[in-house]
């Protein structure tokens, strides 16, 4: 079995607040961010939740997020884009990419949740008969390749500006940093056409197999194969909820043992949801020995080199600090992983000594 090697290491966070002050809990995710940045991670990564206590806008809380930290990448996932404009929203996150610096990394996926709640608010007119799916995702994709709008002559004119009219600000190099968050074959066979980076995660379809790893492999599998020469170019970045005990105290091991306790049913059979089969992935909880042996010997961490630590939704600050904490100190190093100014070093070649 091949040994992990994890070159990139990054956390999702789920953005938690209080319904009667959501100032304290969006402040404090911001803290996370600069909290995860000083540990070294290479990138933090928020939800992008409606209707729900947590961050609705990913642009904007990026774009502050972009302000609080240095050299992180910033990462959404993901954007559902049924409720998106594919132009505005390419004018949002452009922005909020140049404000950072060009860190942001960006993930979509399709459709709309809550859309009987939420598809009259959003649109005027028969939604049900709008593309939100793939098609809606390329659309925004393009736009972000700044194209020039109109006739090769067309300029627009504002105060002391001529110019040919393009979505502003334009920074090509945004494109590039597009995930999908596939959990089909026909999802991630999109994503490799379209030249999109891949995000997996802990839920995939059950398409020929009841088993989660074998359908998780198929899905990479697929994705890899459909790239072709260009799979060079793409990035592959795997979701896992990775809780470890090591450094909680007492109460707090109990509280994180039956959090994996009451979703461990939800692994042990493929759960139907509409037309689709899905399958989740076992949460890996217990000590950072226990957690290194889960890990190596699952073949779906052996084949990426990029680790996304998937934070669960109902804890707490202090609780998010203490798993990074344990993930960067205990089990990222044992998977090949160092920070990126270790790393940096670790490359530099070594200049022989002068002799006298």
């Amino acid at each position: 079995m091949s040994t992990p090697e994890i070159t990139s290491l990054a956390f999702l966070t789920p953005g938690n607040f209080a319904d009667d002050d959501p100032y304290t809990g969006l402040e404090e995710t911001l803290q996370l961010f600069e909290y995860g940045e000083r540990l070294g991670f290479d990138g933090a990564w928020i939800r992008q939740r409606h209707l729900e206590h947590g961050v609705g806008s990913a642009a904007v809380f990026l774009a502050a997020a972009g302000q609080r930290t240095e050299r992180v990448e910033l990462g959404t996932a993901v954007i559902p884009i049924g409720y998106e404009s594919p132009f505005r929203l390419a004018e949002d996150l452009s922005l909020a990419d140049v404000l950072s610096r060009g860190r942001l990394q960006v993930g979509f996926s399709t459709g709309m949740p809550h859309a009987e709640l939420l598809g009259d608010l959003v649109y005027d007119g028969d939604w049900r008969s709008f593309d939100l799916s793939y098609g809606r995702i390329a659309r925004l994709v393009d736009n972000l390749r700044g194209h020039y709008l109109g006739a090769p002559d067309t300029v627009i004119h504002s105060p002391g500006n001529t110019q040919r009219p393009r979505l502003q600000p334009h920074n090509p190099g945004l494109v590039d940093r597009i995930w999908y968050g596939g959990g089909s074959l026909r999802s991630v066979r999109w994503a490799a056409e379209t030249g999109l980076n891949l995000l997996s995660g802990n839920i995939v379809s059950s398409e020929g197999t009841d088993d989660f790893t074998t359908a998780q492999l198929n899905l990479l599998s697929e994705y890899r194969r459909t790239l072709g020469d260009a799979r060079s170019a793409a990035r592959v970045a795997l979701g896992r909820v990775i809780v470890p005990l090591d450094s909680a105290d007492a109460a707090t091991r109990a509280r994180y043992r039956d959090y994996a306790a009451g979703r461990h049913e939800r692994t042990l059979a493929p759960r139907t949801f509409g037309p689709k089969q899905i399958l989740f992935a076992p949460d890996v909880v217990g000590t950072a020995e226990q957690i290194l042996e889960q890990l190596t010997a699952d073949p779906v961490v052996a084949s990426v080199s990029e680790l996304r630590l998937e934070l669960p939704y109902e804890f707490h600050r202090e609780e998010y600090e203490q798993i990074l904490h344990d993930v960067r100190h205990l089990i990222a190093p044992e998977l090949g992983w160092l920070p990126a100014e270790e790393d940096a070093a670790a490359r530099q070649p070594i200049k022989a000594g002068r002799t006298a």
